[in-house]
């Protein structure tokens, strides 16, 4: 036994050190974009590989409703990544945030499953027709939670416009829901009621807070089809409609008349319609500054802007609004 001891006293000086260095490690929580889910989880593994003292926290919502959390219900965050970068400044300035970093593109695709019905005839022109059908059900996220909602919206009523077909949203969504764009002054405007007051045709129509959530519903046959960033469906092995740049919201050679539209959230929010572009900042509470810094400019860096290539999201080239407010260690880039 006397010989044992100094073995137990050892492991037990070791099982506590362990302990002490896991309690000390400092917790980076990144709040952030549904459709970030996969970029952040390469960018978590690489920048803890580089700073071990540290543990990445990452917590997935539709976007507005992650900024929310720090807004409205006091949480404190390090890093908040938006798939709409003026939700930032249209949320959080002046008293969260100061700065906004763009960094990421997207577009709109509609995905599907080999079992999805009539998946061998949709295409680009005749998607809507598809989606009319009585026996097609489909999907999008909650607009007043989720950019990828309200673009969905915007992508649908665009349509219209693109082919000619003045009832499309009509048939597709105001029909089934509470939703419904109403023409006033060549603009398009959709007034958003409170997400309880949306009540949709769940027989017809999916909704879901975050994107991602519609990825279950499609993948055990709830959906057939679904509105989702190209980057996503990519990620999932879903198969896709890439639809004309006149209404994906991809191509800024078309932002006067993706701005015809408009949506108007529940909080009163305005958003216009405008090419998808990602944004991402530190909140002035965010209680450990340098380690969100370098975690912003991971992000934004040559390797950063590989994982999102690779993961079929197209990096942009980083853009700050009010770069006088970045700080320091942000400037250079």
């Amino acid at each position: 036994m006397e010989k044992l001891l100094p073995i137990i006293i050892c492991l037990v000086i070791s099982c506590c050190m362990g302990d002490v260095q896991t309690a000390e490690k400092v917790k980076l929580k990144v709040l952030h974009a549904g459709s970030l889910t996969e970029p952040m989880k390469e960018l978590e593994k690489i920048f803890e590989e580089r700073n071990p003292e540290v543990d990445v926290q990452l917590e997935a919502a539709g976007s507005a409703k992650t900024i929310r959390k720090v807004t409205e219900l006091d949480r404190e965050a390090d890093v908040v990544a938006s798939a709409d970068y003026s939700l930032i400044p249209h949320m959080m300035y002046p008293k969260y945030a100061n700065w906004t970093i763009r960094f990421a593109s997207n577009q709109i695709v509609i995905a599907y499953l080999d079992d999805s019905k009539y998946s061998n005839e949709i295409n680009q022109d005749n998607w809507y027709e598809i989606l009319r059908r009585g026996d097609v059900k489909f999907g999008f996220s909650n607009p007043n939670d989720d950019p990828c909602g309200y673009r969905s919206q915007m992508v649908i009523q665009l349509a219209e416009l693109y082919y000619n077909d003045s009832s499309i949203y009509d048939d597709l969504v105001a029909s089934n829901s509470n939703l419904k764009f109403v023409e006033k002054d060549g603009n398009y405007i959709l007034e958003m009621p409170e997400s309880e007051n949306i009540n949709p045709n769940t027989e017809k129509l999916m909704i879901r807070s975050m994107e991602v959530e519609l990825i279950y519903g499609i993948e055990e046959g709830e959906i057939d089809y679904y509105f989702i960033y190209r980057s996503v469906a990519k990620q999932h092995n879903h198969k896709f409609v890439e639809l004309p740049d006149e209404i994906d919201l991809s191509n800024e050679s078309f932002s006067d008349k993706y701005s015809k539209i408009k949506v108007i959230l529940a909080n009163g929010k305005e958003v216009s319609a405008k090419p998808i572009i990602y944004g991402i900042t530190i909140p002035k509470n965010a209680p450990n500054k340098e380690y969100a810094e370098k975690f912003v400019k991971l992000v934004v860096s040559k390797e950063g802007r590989e994982v999102f290539e690779k993961l079929g999201q197209p990096p942009v080239k980083a853009f700050a609004d009010f770069p006088e407010n970045l700080p320091e260690s942000l400037k250079d880039i």
